[in-house]
């Protein structure tokens, strides 16, 4: 059942759908993960410390959080076409750019434009395009764009590992460079063709249930609460919503907290004793998991709607620190990509398709651009937060349990602004 309502999705919209996969797949390369790789042999390259790389990076990505409300916003402004264009060809331009830095200085801005292009606007254009135009299957749509994610995390970290340590890391983000301008850009170019058709019917729909609103005075409890569901909502007027802030601790806690484990897995390993081998073999395992689960919680997001499931995005995340600091036998890491993969998967597919439901789909790309912005906050913030918890004299173990405090935190503050959501369409009713 679940395979054959994919299977209509792809059918109807095979080259949208696709579009939004390549575009979250070719993220990765300014995704935490990926860099994260090629770590160690810039830290060599440029004599750091681990302190100096983890400064560099933390400097690169939060300059790229302040830019993110100027650039994401655009996507509002300028024909998806053009700025997919654009957006591929800077994310292929950084790529080449960080492999010719020779100074600390350009080594930040450096991971500055990766963090913006990959991470952020890449990120950006395939979960708005996705929740944009997608409304009676933007559940199926987004976990599409999930998959793209995981299927970077599977396949990227092994090829990178092995041409590093061919060609070094200098000519290997060189490789990518390449690849993104000759495969990816094309690729993007022509999966959109014709989109102007899709565009022209989002816009007359939006415009005539705007028209509707307005003559909804006077109209039928049941008109009104349709008119409810669709307002769009101005960045401004989001920023005024209480609601908002209470939601945004466990939106942005998925970023922080998964960042920060990928970032220190090896840390973890040495820890508790394993070959770092074993650790990053079962990322695997974790990229399956995430992309089983993001299938099945799109189809329920069609079904239930994501602000009825976003409540429990956060647990299995906490469940899986859990295990991780209680049991230190090797048979741990299993359950726990398991559970990260379920938190992953659920999380990234729910949050995606939230905003439409909360704030309407005409303002989307400024909306979504102000998540990101704390998205990469929380993406700088995690790696850090670990790090100077360990480095007072505890174990990574003890430290995860303070992420699970501010999980539980998060989850209940999250409740409290999603009844808000509730509460408003049930009286408009």
């Amino acid at each position: 059942m679940i395979l054959g309502a994919y299977g209509v999705l792809l059918k109807d919209h095979t080259r949208f759908v696709v579009f939004g996969l390549i575009t979250a797949f070719a993220s990765s390369f300014g995704q935490t993960y990926f860099i994260g790789i090629f770590g160690h042999a810039i830290q060599q390259d440029f004599a750091m410390s681990h302190t100096q790389w983890g400064g560099v990076y933390m400097a690169g990505t939060l300059l790229s959080a302040l830019l993110l409300p100027i650039t994401g916003k655009l996507i509002d402004q300028v024909s998806l076409q053009r700025y997919s264009f654009f957006v591929v060809l800077f994310l292929a331009f950084s790529c080449w750019f960080i492999a010719q830095v020779n100074s600390l200085v350009w080594l930040v801005f450096g991971v500055l434009l990766l963090r913006q292009t990959g991470q952020g606007l890449m990120s950006h254009v395939a979960y708005t395009s996705m929740g944009r135009y997608f409304e009676r299957q933007r559940g199926k749509a987004t976990a599409m764009v999930a998959i793209g994610f995981a299927a970077g995390e599977a396949i990227l970290p092994l090829i990178a590992v092995m041409a590093i340590a061919v060609v070094g890391w200098r000519w290997s983000y060189t490789g990518v460079a390449v690849f993104v301008l000759v495969v990816v850009l094309p690729a993007t170019i022509w999966l959109l063709r014709g989109h102007n058709v899709r565009h022209l019917n989002y816009e007359n729909n939006l415009t005539q249930r705007e028209l509707d609103s307005k003559h909804a005075d006077g109209a039928s409890n049941q008109t009104i609460a349709q008119v409810q569901t669709i307002r769009s909502w101005r960045r401004r007027d989001v920023l005024k919503d209480y609601r908002f802030y209470l939601i945004l601790p466990a939106v942005s806690a998925t970023s922080l907290v998964s960042t920060a484990l990928f970032f220190h897995h090896l840390n973890l390993a040495d820890e508790k004793g394993w070959s770092h081998a074993f650790m990053t073999g079962n990322y695997l395992l974790y990229s399956f998991v995430a992309t089983l689960t993001a299938v099945i919680s799109g189809q329920l997001i069609d079904r239930f709607s994501a602000l009825k499931l976003m409540p429990f995005t956060l647990v299995p995340i906490a469940c899986a620190l859990l295990m991780i600091n209680l049991v230190d036998s090797y048979w741990v890491i299993w359950p726990y990509m398991v559970l990260l993969g379920i938190g992953s998967g659920l999380a990234q597919t729910t949050q995606s398709a939230l905003w439409p439901e909360c704030y309407g789909v005409r303002y989307l790309g400024s909306i979504k651009s102000l998540y990101w912005t704390f998205v990469v906050f929380a993406s700088a913030l995690g790696p850090v937060w670990l790090g100077y918890i360990v480095d007072q004299g505890y174990s990574f173990q003890q430290s995860v349990l303070t992420m699970v405090a501010y999980l539980v935190l998060a989850t209940g503050l999250m409740m409290i602004g999603l009844r808000g959501f509730h509460l408003s369409k049930v009286r408009s009713g």
